[in-house]
């Protein structure tokens, strides 16, 4: 066989009940020119049994599996270092491809970019879908050359959440030689946002993206892999991780630290931080509710009206206040958003 143009990699770790709905939304759009690597980082579930007949079946579909867990860091790495494809498509084991991606993917891979980035569509844990994710404003089809700083500049002040900074590895597609040269940056692992690093370190010598904002992929919700350590714990590792990411590639004080700050305060509004602690306390966790604060002020600590204000609505409103009102502010925004387009 041909040297394949693009490769699916999926990193899993027990997620038996969900990749084979990935899978059966993967294979089927399947060509020549395309191959999916499941790497299993060590499941001690059926995943095995469930990937068994499709690579038994079908030899563009390739299953490797670790005897003990890496963690996703590792995992994405080797994946992406098992793979034959000149492309590699970073995907989710409990995620669904929509029709014609792997089409289109191949067809903007022919442009040569070092990175594409997709759009996606949240649903809850059912698949049924709720919101298109925000990425940025930036208009689809927009290409940028992040060595350049007036580009860098524009591609960071133009991004609405962190997923515009690679941090969702089912929008990602990269080509697989730039990223075998920049390598795993050890001091990041374990952080969840090695994938993030890997590539935000390809600037200096030279790194194009083209924001493709088309939705190729359904993500599922209520399925967080990382909240075996607790709420407060998973808004550590986005927050925590982002703000070093900012600080330790860019410089605190620099334009694209600022940006990235920005971009988490999207992500963590107020409402985010008056949730978890309402969802603690409901939990019998109170012990927690100091680091939620933590994490408030750190997200919210940059000058401007906007985060002064944050900072006040989560340092002095009640959270018996807030779960008061929380209903009419739903009903309120469910009534107001604009009726979707045939």
């Amino acid at each position: 066989m041909n040297r394949p143009r693009l490769s699916l990699c999926i990193p899993t770790y027990n997620f038996a009940a969900f990749i084979g709905a990935t899978l059966d939304s993967i294979i089927p759009q399947l060509t020549p020119e395309a191959e999916v690597i499941v790497l299993d980082g060590g499941s001690t579930d059926d995943t095995a049994d469930v990937v068994r007949p499709y690579s038994e079946a079908l030899p563009a579909v390739r299953y490797a599996r670790q005897a003990k867990r890496g963690g996703i860091d590792r995992d994405i790495a080797r994946s992406v270092e098992l793979a034959a494809g000149e492309y590699c498509w970073l995907f989710s084991a409990d995620d669904i491809m929509k029709p014609g991606a792997i089409a289109k993917v191949l067809a903007e891979i022919a442009t040569g970019h070092d990175v594409y980035l997709c759009g996606l569509t949240l649903c809850d844990r059912e698949m049924n879908p709720i919101a298109e994710h925000r990425v940025s404003r930036a208009a689809p089809g927009a290409v940028f050359n992040l060595a350049d700083a007036a580009e860098r500049r524009r591609y960071f002040e133009l991004a609405e959440t962190s997923t515009a900074f690679f941090s969702f590895m089912g929008s990602v597609i990269v080509r697989r030689a730039r990223w075998m040269q920049i390598g795993l940056d050890e001091a990041f692992v374990g952080t969840l946002w090695s994938l993030s690093v890997r590539i935000l370190q390809m600037i200096p010598t030279g790194l194009t993206v083209k924001y493709l904002g088309e939705s190729l992929l359904s993500k599922r919700g209520e399925n967080d892999s990382f909240m075996d350590k607790g709420l407060a714990h998973r808004f550590s590792i986005a927050i925590d991780g982002y703000h070093r990411i900012a600080a330790e590639l860019f410089g605190h004080d620099s334009i694209e630290a600022q940006n990235i700050r920005r971009v988490i305060v999207n992500e963590f509004p107020p409402n985010a931080f008056l949730l978890a602690k309402s969802q603690l306390l409901a939990g019998g966790q109170r012990h927690a509710l100091g680091e939620i604060d933590r994490l408030a002020a750190k997200t919210f600590s940059d000058p401007g009206s906007r985060n002064v204000a944050y900072r006040m609505i989560c340092r002095y409103v009640p959270v018996k206040v807030y779960e008061i009102v929380r209903p009419a502010v739903k009903f309120l925004r469910g009534w107001l958003r604009p009726a979707p387009r045939p």
